[in-house]
């Protein structure tokens, strides 16, 4: 962004005259107008007016690849990146936005198997959502307090642990995006960047998940055609109750999406009969006591999970193997 207009308010009525034509007649801005667009809504230099009538807008018309890819750049210029641990896997970012309703939440037994392998496991995500458990809290009743910076989640990550880091604490010009949930009774776009928010300067691995077809597509397509290669891979799932945990009951088809291109890691299977030995309420500190016992081996980890697990690993590792070659070209690869 030109530094000369980074503090002056934008007029905003040249993109609401494209965006705001409904279905049929709205126009996709182009990636160098959404980022525009976008940093100014998160910098507050856009009226309330006009920040109401592009959310709705955005909302009714729905986001095209390059407004999504304008959109994550201006997002990811206005919080100060996390520098990634020196160890043999890249970090796993893991958003937890929306917790669960009926299914006990297991988002944090994946963080915390993959966190005990060695690699460093970032959660990101709100502390509360009435109505539902968030990973947060199940976090809370496991001892497991929120990272309260970018210090504090390193330290988490030397422990062997996941860092928890609210999204308030993170990117907190995102969160306040978020947060108009509240006023406008609908969700905004800043609610899809947030699932798939790479917040570390090095390559790293990011768990992505969608709850509605049409999102598949879009979010299949960004990662093939405008997420920029060197900030690492993405997995994409049908989400658990919105969650990228994989189903405990079935696994969901999970592709893996590197540099653009995409491969298909596990295929869908259909529901088996019996549920496999689940928490007995879905609440935080039932979900937060079996997840102990899954850990130290008294209860079976959920086999979709486990093979989540595995993956996870597998592909933080080949990225962080990566990095080290591109950096010293003459050592040879481990």
């Amino acid at each position: 962004m030109d530094p000369l207009h980074e503090n002056q308010a934008l007029a905003a009525a040249r993109f609401i005259k494209e965006i705001g034509r409904g279905t049929g007649g709205a126009r996709s801005l182009s990636r160098a107008d959404a980022d525009l667009m976008y940093a100014a809504m998160l910098d507050g230099r856009v009226s309330d007016l006009e920040l109401g009538a592009i959310l709705l807008a955005m909302r009714i018309k729905g986001e095209s690849v390059e407004e999504l890819a304008g959109f994550l750049d201006a997002a990811e210029r206005s919080f100060e990146l996390l520098p990634a641990p020196a160890g043999d896997y890249a970090p796993i970012v893991i958003p937890s936005y929306n917790g669960s309703r009926n299914m006990p939440n297991l988002t944090p037994l994946l963080a915390l198997l993959l966190a005990r392998a060695g690699a460093p496991v970032l959660v990101h995500g709100v502390l509360h959502d009435p109505g539902r458990v968030t990973t947060a809290e199940i976090f809370h009743q496991l001892g497991l307090p929120p990272a309260g910076s970018a210090l504090a989640a390193q330290d988490e990550f030397a422990r062997g642990v996941p860092a928890f880091m609210p999204i308030d604490l993170l990117a907190p010009k995102l969160a306040h995006q978020l947060s108009l949930r509240r006023i406008l009774g609908v969700r905004s776009s800043t609610h899809t960047l947030v699932k798939i928010l790479q917040p570390f300067v090095q390559p790293a691995l990011r768990l992505t998940s969608y709850t509605h077809p049409e999102y598949l597509e879009m979010l299949s397509s960004y990662f093939t055609t405008a997420a920029p290669p060197e900030r690492g891979d993405a997995f994409l799932m049908r989400g658990t109750e919105g969650e990228t945990v994989a189903h405990a009951k079935r696994a969901q088809q999970i592709e893996w999406f590197h540099e653009r291109q995409r491969t298909v890691l596990v295929q869908k299977q259909e529901p088996v009969d019996e549920m496999p030995p689940l928490p007995p309420s879905s609440d935080a500190t039932s979900t937060a006591a079996w997840i102990r016992e899954a850990l130290n081996g008294t209860q079976p980890v959920p086999q979709p999970i486990a093979e989540q697990v595995e993956h996870c690993l597998l592909v933080s590792r080949q990225i962080r193997t990566r990095q080290i070659h591109h950096a010293n070209p003459d050592e040879p690869s481990r």
